[in-house]
């Protein structure tokens, strides 16, 4: 049942993926170009061994992929429940509330995928990643960085009757994570208790694991503590999102 709702999203994406193209996908890539290929061109010596382009490039990839994960489980999620009314229309056929939940992140999966994808290939035509392995293996990093921060947001995102908050969690918890996780510059450069709460923060582990993997630096220990940590936040999301769910759908 839950890939009867996973159709609903791909039905409907087929007939509005224009529109997502500029924030998706267009918007990191340009700036990309900016920061990465424009500024980081003055940028003298290596960061952390090697050039500012190429540390900088896999932690951008993690930071777009969580931004796209507050679109999309964020506002698309509470636009769903409070402003479409897709959720009720679906409570109303034998789609349980577990099923609506899987079906829209599995179809949230597929969007941040297809979005890493394309980010990952522009990194490949700027020499910026190996071979066809490495390519996979940063893609679903970032993949998994977005559904560990989509998830628990969706499980909030469907109790919030207010739209503004979203705006404010964007502005003082996504924005922060974005400029303080290590996407910009290593953490390291931070004070010791700022850097201790961005070793906290879910994007430092999925910046660190992406510019890992697309470094050649990746060690199998730290790999998977990152990718468990990130793993752990995604599975704490879905089962608090399935009591969300099921007494928001059931209201």
């Amino acid at each position: 049942m839950a890939f009867r709702a996973l159709a609903y999203w791909l039905v409907r994406y087929r007939r509005t993926w224009r529109g997502t193209i500029v924030v998706s996908v267009a918007n990191p890539i340009l700036f990309l170009l900016a920061i990465g290929a424009g500024l980081g061109t003055l940028v003298e010596g290596t960061v952390e061994g090697a050039s500012y382009l190429a540390f900088f490039a896999p932690g951008l990839l993690a930071a777009a992929t969580l931004q796209n994960a507050f679109v999309e489980a964020g506002f698309k999620v509470n636009s769903a429940l409070r402003r479409e009314r897709i959720y009720s229309t679906a409570a109303a056929t034998p789609l349980e509330p577990g099923h609506i939940l899987a079906g829209h992140l599995m179809f949230i999966t597929l969007r941040l995928m297809l979005s890493a994808a394309a980010f990952v290939v522009v990194m490949a035509l700027f020499g910026l990643t190996g071979s066809v392995g490495v390519a996979l293996a940063v893609t679903l990093a970032a993949t998994l960085t977005g559904l560990a921060f989509a998830a628990p947001l969706a499980a909030w995102a469907v109790t919030v009757s207010d739209f503004p908050q979203l705006n404010t969690v964007f502005r003082f918890v996504v924005m922060p994570m974005y400029l303080f996780s290590g996407t910009f510059f290593s953490v390291t450069q931070l004070p010791g208790p700022l850097r201790a709460v961005a070793y906290a923060l879910p994007l430092w582990h999925g910046v660190d694991l992406c510019r890992a993997l697309a470094l050649g630096t990746a060690t199998p220990g730290t790999s998977l503590l990152h990718a468990g940590y990130l793993t752990l936040c995604c599975v704490a999301g879905v089962l608090v999102a399935r009591v969300t769910f099921r007494r928001c759908l059931h209201a």
